[in-house]
């Protein structure tokens, strides 16, 4: 797998003529000044890597032997050929472009993985990237066959997905899994490999590649996979973070607990503080990764309170002394919202007033409203987490009020009006950061703001990625299940997912759309009863381990008739 720089995005006949393209669509002016017939373009992804590879060549100077053998007559190797071409003396009866060695699907998978999941930031700039630990490891003179099988597994899965068409690679990406998740066993058997770069970035691939493929409720094994992860950082202690490559590994270990703490209503290990204490180069990522922990601390603690302790003059403090709390972790993020240097800052760049003349908000690109634009796709993923953060933190206070004042309709506290105020416009923030996810800033002139920072491993980056829809799911999954998004809002997001699950190909954006939860609603008619703690666990329903809480849609039939509505009298209706 070789990068040859940013290609020529020109047809293929101003490219062998090596004059500059103008790049008209389907066919460009050069050709139709010289009255030559425009092959065309081709797709970018090709463009990003050619036959490079000494293998390649191998098989190029190899299948022309043979063809020289069997024909009695010399023929030119296709790099022969391309090198020895007078281009200029090219007539429109002999226009025929030369065939380039196919490239093999392995290596197309690969660079497709590496062009959408891999995200590396810019020196100096301030920001992180994402899974930019594979292009270090993936180059070493040996990788482990674990890392390698989990690598594969992830290309093949992303690539299979491609464009809505999958199932042409399915059982090639499945295999590769399976020898991925028995290597990595073997690796986590033995003393000397358990714990090393390789074993973890393996258990991190192996989840990744749930989160390419699982299409159902029940199908989703991301949570096991991450679990394994935070073992086995804790096993590695502090001493990891003195390479370059585990500090990539430590923080990306840190970013699935967030998500796995807040969705399966557990307490981070180790505590909030064990993961932030690194020598973070990215303060202002660091600080929402503080708080989003500190609240996925307190939801646990909620969970507890909820589950163990009756209603009494004690637990009522404890409550209110979490709400307190949560209302801190809100005011601090209040104030990280607002004193970001410009770089951070999102902008408004549009203002879209156009509905859909049929009703169907899940067929358009854009909602209604404002439309926000960042300079760096690491930066928007941060201020997505912040955002949702502050959801947790307001649906978290509303569960404590409708918890002490019940039976007391708690919508009638100030604590719910304040909490759903912020909750609406967390909502409307979001919808208008997701276009920018979509690629719409190199489609609609004027929007488009300078300052990017970050960049994929290969590839121009240009077009939409995998990654920036997989960072989409989790705000748009906040507003698809929040019982303060509005009917066309949810239609919306639900076809934001569909998007991203069917053309995208990151599959368990599907799940999330699947399961029809309102929240905080849903979980404060469980609160207090005997599945109350259960009801906590977001991703145990994905996983199907756990049922959902009553009047949940979108589970399998046979978790929702195993789940028995409990009732009793003063049951709060939302």
């Amino acid at each position: 797998m070789v990068y040859c720089g940013k290609p020529s995005r020109g047809c293929q006949m101003c490219r062998s003529r090596r004059i500059k393209c103008d790049e008209t669509k389907p066919t460009c002016n050069q050709c139709a000044k010289s009255r030559r017939q425009c092959p065309g373009y081709k797709d970018e992804f090709d463009l990003v890597f050619r036959n490079e590879t000494q293998a390649t060549e191998r098989r190029a100077r190899k299948a022309s032997r043979k063809s020289s053998n069997k024909d009695a007559q010399p023929q030119e190797s296709a790099a022969e050929a391309d090198e020895t071409l007078n281009h200029e003396d090219l007539s429109a009866s002999s226009q025929a472009l030369v065939a380039l060695p196919a490239i093999p699907v392995k290596q197309q998978a690969d660079c497709y993985f590496v062009s959408n999941f891999v995200l590396v930031p810019a020196e100096g700039k301030g920001t992180r990237g994402f899974a930019d630990w594979i292009k270090p490891m993936m180059r070493q003179g040996n990788v482990d066959k674990h890392l390698q099988y989990a690598f594969n597994a992830c290309g093949m899965a992303l690539f299979n997905n491609k464009g809505g068409s999958q199932n042409k690679l399915n059982d090639k990406a499945l295999f590769e899994y399976t020898r991925a998740l028995a290597a990595t066993n073997d690796a986590l058997r033995d003393p000397k490999t358990q714990t090393s770069d390789s074993t973890l970035a393996a258990v991190l691939l192996l989840g990744t590649y749930e989160n390419i493929t699982a299409r159902r409720i029940g199908t989703l094994s991301w949570g096991s996979h991450i679990e394994g992860a935070m073992h086995i950082v804790k096993a590695r202690g502090k001493k990891q973070l003195k390479s370059d490559v585990g500090k990539l590994l430590f923080v990306s270990v840190r970013a699935m607990v967030i998500v796995h703490a807040i969705t399966s209503g557990q307490p981070p290990p180790m505590g909030a503080d064990w993961w932030i204490a690194d020598a973070a180069r990215d303060e202002s990522s660091t600080q929402i990764q503080r708080f989003a922990l500190k609240a996925a601390e307190i939801r646990a603690e909620v969970a507890r309170v909820m589950s163990t302790m009756q209603r009494t003059s004690t637990s009522t403090e404890i409550m209110m002394a979490v709400i307190r709390r949560c209302q801190q972790v809100d005011l601090d993020i209040q104030s990280w919202m607002q004193t970001r240097p410009e770089n951070w800052q999102c902008k408004t760049v549009a203002w879209e007033d156009s509905i859909p003349n049929n009703g169907d908000y899940s067929k358009i690109d854009i909602f209604p409203g404002r439309v926000d634009m960042f300079t760096d796709l690491y930066i928007a993923s941060v201020w997505s987490l912040a955002r949702t953060t502050r959801m947790l933190m307001a649906t978290t206070i509303m569960r404590c009020a409708a918890w002490i004042v019940a039976p007391v309709d708690y919508r009638t506290t100030s604590e719910y009006a304040t909490s759903s105020r912020i909750c609406v416009e967390m909502v409307t923030d979001i919808i208008a950061s997701i276009p920018y996810h979509f690629g719409l800033r190199q489609q609609r002139p004027g929007w488009g703001i300078e300052g990017n920072n970050s960049g994929f491993g290969c590839g121009d980056g240009t077009d939409t990625s995998c990654l920036a829809g997989y960072f989409a799911v989790w705000p748009l999954g906040h507003i698809y299940h929040s019982d303060f998004a509005t009917d066309n809002q949810v239609a919306w997001v639900g076809g934001r997912l569909k998007y991203i699950g069917d053309v995208l190909g990151v599959k368990y954006a599907l799940i999330i759309r699947s399961l029809r939860l309102k929240l905080p609603s849903a979980l404060i008619r469980r609160d207090g009863y005997s599945l109350a703690q259960q009801s906590h666990n977001i991703l145990g329903i994905l996983q199907g381990k756990v049922p959902p809480p009553p009047g949940t849609t979108g589970a399998t039939s046979a978790t929702n008739s195993a789940l028995t509505s409990p009732t009793r009298g003063g049951q709060i209706k939302a």
